[in-house]
């Protein structure tokens, strides 16, 4: 038997993603999973406002490729302040800065559930 929870209940969970249709996706199978869903936000900039907003955050999902930005300052950002965080994306690794070789990165279309998983673990 784990001590560790198996959804996402009570927890603030950060969504980055610009394609609006699976950033809705995501955002449904998270609240389902008992998350109080931040954003999505679709670009670095409303991201990095929402981490400085009210809402806290404890969790998120970034997309990589954010309107032709990347969004390494928002995963800098994260790590700075011990916040767990997942790439969803469709680049490859070699893709990802050596300072993220620690976060897991779900190919699109990502799985919901592996998410969970990583984010809980």
């Amino acid at each position: 038997m784990t001590d560790q929870p198996d959804t996402l209940a009570g927890r603030h969970l950060l969504v980055v993603e610009d394609e609006y249709l699976l950033a809705d996706d995501l955002a449904s199978k998270f609240r389902a999973q008992g998350a109080s869903v931040v954003g999505p936000a679709a670009n670095v900039e409303d991201a990095l406002a929402l981490l400085d907003g009210s809402e806290p955050v404890d969790c998120a999902v970034l997309d990589i490729n954010l309107q032709g930005e990347k969004a390494f300052p928002i995963a800098d950002l994260l790590m700075e302040r011990d916040v767990p965080f997942v790439f969803a994306t469709g680049y490859d690794a070699s893709a990802i800065p050596e300072r993220f070789d620690g976060v897991q990165r779900f190919e699109k279309p990502v799985e919901a559930a592996g998410i969970v998983r990583a984010l809980l673990g």
